[in-house]
């Protein structure tokens, strides 16, 4: 039932309801989670891939069908013009239950004030920004405990190191949509609450600063994850076509030009992305 709150083509109508969408779905993985797995010596450990493996099965069904509305309309036209036309309304829908996600994960993980909750995603985030002394990182981000710096890397190896950490995502969200066309949306929930453990981290637990921790994040988040979703579409429709037209098509061709076009665009707001995060956005929160 919670699947089919929202039809894919109302959200692309009118995209920004599916924030609410994402609030529900990320709210309910972290309270189920919180409910029926947090206290189970065994399974607690993986408290935060169960919080991202609930938040996939949801959204699941949505990612789909709007994968496979887009590969119909992208067998019209080429070009960068037709690209944005087609295909603008479903980044901003995805975007939106991206942020849907981001609030929800980082108001439950502080709210709850249950670091196991999101024990893979603090791994995560000191791996890139302390790779020298991760277990340090992750140790001095207990709840009450006084969060200090953990000696960040050079701005230069920070950036080598966030090039190489975002390509990787990218190529596993191309992987992941072209075996199963909604399996994209594992990636992108996961990155969703990798962001999440960072506001959290920066705000030092404190929910009032949420949106603070929200701006200080989503000035570079937002490309970045847009670079996101145009991979995962683009990995869709690519097998999406394939299965439908075969490799000599002339609609599969028209589509595999369109699909080079969006992993160009995606590859190009990565480095954008990258180059906010490391330069720009210390200039403006420190």
């Amino acid at each position: 039932m919670l699947e089919s709150i929202i039809n894919p083509k109302r959200a692309e109508k009118g995209p920004w309801k599916m924030f609410f969408v994402g609030l529900i779905y990320a709210s309910l993985s972290v309270l189920l989670v919180y409910w029926f797995f947090a206290q189970d010596k065994v399974l607690s450990q993986y408290s935060g891939m169960i919080v991202v493996t609930f938040c996939v099965m949801f959204s699941l069904p949505f990612m789909f069908f709007i994968i496979k509305q887009e590969e119909k309309q992208d067998e019209q036209g080429e070009g960068l013009m037709h690209i944005w036309k087609v295909h603008g309304d479903a980044i901003f829908a995805l975007m939106w239950l991206f942020l849907g996600f981001l609030v929800a994960f980082s108001f439950w993980f502080i709210i709850l004030g249950n670091l196991n909750l999101f024990n893979a995603q603090i791994e995560t985030y000191c791996m890139i920004n302390s790779p020298g002394t991760i277990e340090n990182c992750v140790a001095q981000y207990e709840f009450g405990q006084k969060i200090s710096s953990t000696g960040a890397a050079t701005s230069g190896i920070r950036f080598f190191s966030i090039i190489i950490n975002n390509i990787y995502v990218m190529i596993f969200t191309l992987i992941f949509s072209l075996i199963f066309g909604a399996g994209a949306i594992f990636v992108l929930a996961w990155n969703a609450s990798v962001i999440a453990a960072a506001i959290s981290i920066f705000t030092r637990y404190q929910i009032d600063k949420i949106p603070l921790g929200l701006a200080r994040y989503m000035i570079h988040g937002f490309p970045e994850i847009a670079a996101y979703f145009i991979t995962a579409l683009a990995g869709g429709i690519f097998g999406i076509s394939f299965i439908r037209n075969g490799f000599k098509s002339k609609k599969f061709l028209r589509v595999m030009e369109n699909v080079f076009i969006l992993l160009f665009i995606a590859l190009v707001i990565l480095v954008i992305a990258a180059v906010i995060e490391v330069y720009l956005t210390p200039l403006i929160f420190g």
